[in-house]
């Protein structure tokens, strides 16, 4: 009996001891929550006091000096030398170096994207002009250096500059691809035509055919798809060239390694030139004969009867220039000095947006639209006869790679059997005017 009534103490004593700890820990969180509560009290009373105080500050017109230590973000260098040396003291030359167009040029491509580039200011910060988020895409685009830099110049952060260089490239392609990359008209095949004929002695031809390489930093996926003949990772991308040597077509954002002949074959040029839509109606006449104009591209394209490529010379300088004929070593020479129109439409292109010629450490998401928006610039620079200097040409020859050539593609079943006929009209005709 004894043991049973100790042993019941100790439990009265327990449940007394677990209860009372219960207690205890439901004080200690209705406190904690009183605390939470009037901490958020306060704190809103004191929000609410500050933002009266504001708004008092605001209706009465006061000026404080009063320093409101704001957020790190919103902190950024001065902008002095944007509004005090670029806008007031820059002469036409120093527009021309640094943004690789003239003022004019610049104020009308800022009025052309300012639907997609204008921002509203808020209570946090100013909202950038629509000036400035051009003037540092440019830069960007012109010089390809660092954001750092950048930033440091124009007095906005980096990742500022990173969104201004992207939503440019993004509006240009938006808004001037209408423009300045849009399909040739019947009138300006024709013009293209009078151009190729006058200017590099190639009749019947309204543009030639060529690849870019841009070169990249290593991608995270399937980088070895990106190596290209050459041996450096690049995106690869093909252009063609009207007579003006302005870009009439862009097709970006392969892999460096990419066949070019499948590009070709799967892009929209293809399509079109297949389709008859690279003349008027009715065809016009060649040599006495009703002939759709013709494209001019490298070797390693397949030969079609609106392609026309060069005679091949693989086996050696001396056995090539014995096998081939008077007539189409003529056709070869003429075909590779018109072709010229293209390479220097590119050299030029590299010269002014020097971040297809440097290694570009954009995104591979960011690079085919930089590239698609480098060639609508170069188009607008050219239509508003901006000039261009030689000196940058010069820059991107000692500083560039060399671009990749492309192996030689020989006689296969893409090739047409009326194209062999439509080159020996050519032929005919060089051999005439010779």
């Amino acid at each position: 009996m004894e043991e049973e009534h100790q042993l019941r103490s100790f439990m009265f004593l327990m449940t007394y001891m677990l209860l009372k700890r219960r207690r205890d820990i439901n004080n200690a969180n209705i406190q904690r929550r009183n605390e939470i509560q009037r901490r958020v009290r306060h704190r809103q009373y004191f929000f609410q006091r500050q933002r009266r105080m504001l708004l008092m500050m605001i209706a009465e017109g006061i000026r404080s000096n009063v320093h409101i230590r704001t957020r790190p973000w919103t902190t950024t260098p001065s902008t002095d030398w944007w509004e005090r040396v670029v806008m007031t003291e820059f002469q036409p030359s120093d527009w021309l170096d640094k943004f690789r167009m003239s003022r004019e040029t610049f104020f009308y491509l800022c009025d052309k994207l300012r639907p997609r580039l204008a921002r509203q200011a808020t209570s946090f910060r100013l909202a950038l002009p629509v000036e400035k988020r051009v003037a540092v895409a440019l830069w960007r685009l012109a010089s390809n250096i660092e954001y750092r830099t950048i930033s440091t110049l124009f007095g906005v952060g980096k990742s500022t500059v990173c969104r201004c260089v992207r939503d440019m490239c993004h509006a240009i392609v938006a808004l001037l691809s209408p423009i300045y990359l849009r399909p040739l008209s019947e009138q300006d095949l024709e013009d293209s035509a009078q151009l190729f004929l006058s200017h590099w002695g190639f009749p019947h031809c309204v543009a030639a055919i060529a690849t870019l390489h841009t070169a990249i930093i290593t991608p995270s996926n399937n980088a070895s798809d990106y190596v290209n003949s050459a041996g450096w990772l690049s995106v690869l991308s093909q252009v063609a060239v009207s007579g003006r040597g302005q870009f009439w077509d862009v097709c970006a954002s392969f892999p460096g390694g990419t066949d070019p002949a499948d590009i070709f074959q799967n892009s929209s040029l293809w399509a079109t030139a297949a389709e008859g839509g690279l003349s008027p109606a009715p065809l016009p006449i060649f040599m006495g004969k009703q002939l759709r104009y013709v494209l001019l591209g490298e070797a390693c394209y397949p030969l079609q009867n609106w392609l026309m490529k060069a005679y091949p010379e693989e086996e050696g300088r001396r056995a090539s220039r014995a096998a081939l004929t008077t007539p189409q070593r003529l056709f070869n020479r003429r075909l590779k000095r018109a072709v010229h129109v293209s390479e220097e439409a590119l050299l030029r292109l590299r010269a002014r947006w020097q971040c297809l010629s440097k290694r570009n450490d954009c995104g591979l998401d960011v690079v085919p639209t930089m590239t698609l928006a480098c060639c609508i610039l170069h188009n607008m620079c050219e239509s508003h006869g901006d000039a261009f200097k030689v000196e940058w040409q010069v820059e991107v020859a000692e500083s560039e790679s060399p671009q990749p050539i492309h192996k030689q593609l020989l006689s296969t079943n893409m090739d047409q059997s009326h194209a062999e006929e439509v080159r020996r009209l050519f032929c005919d005709y060089f051999e005439q005017q010779n």
